[in-house]
Formats: C-alpha cells, structure tokens, sequence
C-alpha cells in the first residue's frame, strides 16, 4: 500500500488532525490516542487515510465507526468491510494489519473499553439507531 498515493480525508477538520500527526512525526493530540487508517476505497480503489481515536487490547488495536453518531456508517468503515486489508500508523510507526468488526459477544467488553477512552462515544450511540461497530485492527506481522 505505501507505494501509491494517498487521499486523506476530505473532512476539514479530520484532515487538519492528519495534517499535524504527519507534520509531527505521529505526535498524538494532547490527552488522546490517535492512528492514522489507511483503506482502500470500495468504489474507486483509491488509498484513503483517516485519523481516529485507538485504545489497545494486548496486541490488536481498536477504533469506533461513530461518524459522530450518524444514522449511516463513515465511509472508511465501508471500506474496510469491503477490503479489511488496512495500514495503520501510530506515532512513527506503520503496519500493515487487517480489520474486522467485533463480534456480537466481543463487542461489549471492547464497547466498553472504547467508551473508557472516549466518553463522547456513548452520546453517540445514544443518537442513532444503528449500532455503532468497534473494529479490530490485527497487525499481520
């Protein structure tokens, strides 16, 4: 995936996030624990690289497909459905790594663990219907 070019969000505020982890070498926002995503897009095939909140669970990695809580799913969580395979940055540091989204009998305890990292999380779900998907980022070493 590192060979071709990268489309970063086009959410101008998501953008900006991307904008300062690159410019700092993968320096997280104050307080936070982010991750660049990097997805293939479903329709086009173009590499599309998102910022997200992370917490981990011992080797794998969580992020939460909240769109702030809207009615329909962010389009890199459609991506990754589509092609799970991703690329992952924390800090200085890039793996490949394959998504899924948390099973039904896993999601609660990992929910839970998400909405410890980010309690707005749970305003969210509490403003839609769907349920929002935590997904599992497994390096594939």
């Amino acid at each position: 995936m590192s060979t071709e070019e990268v489309t970063d969000s086009p959410v101008p505020w998501v953008a900006g996030h991307i904008r300062r982890f690159v410019e700092t070498g993968g320096q997280s926002r104050p307080g936070m624990n982010d991750l660049l995503l990097t997805t293939r897009g479903r329709r086009t095939g173009t590499l599309r690289r998102t910022a997200l909140v992370y917490a981990r669970d011992g080797e794998r990695h969580l992020v939460v497909a909240s769109n702030a809580g809207a009615d329909r799913h962010p389009a890199w969580y459609l991506n990754l459905v589509a092609d799970p395979a991703v690329t992952v940055q924390i800090g200085a540091r890039t793996f490949a790594a394959t998504a899924r989204t948390a099973a039904a009998a896993e999601r609660p305890r990992l929910w839970q663990l998400m909405v410890e990292t980010m309690p707005n999380y749970q305003g969210y779900q509490e403003t839609t219907e769907r349920q929002i998907p935590v997904v599992i980022l497994e390096p594939t070493i």
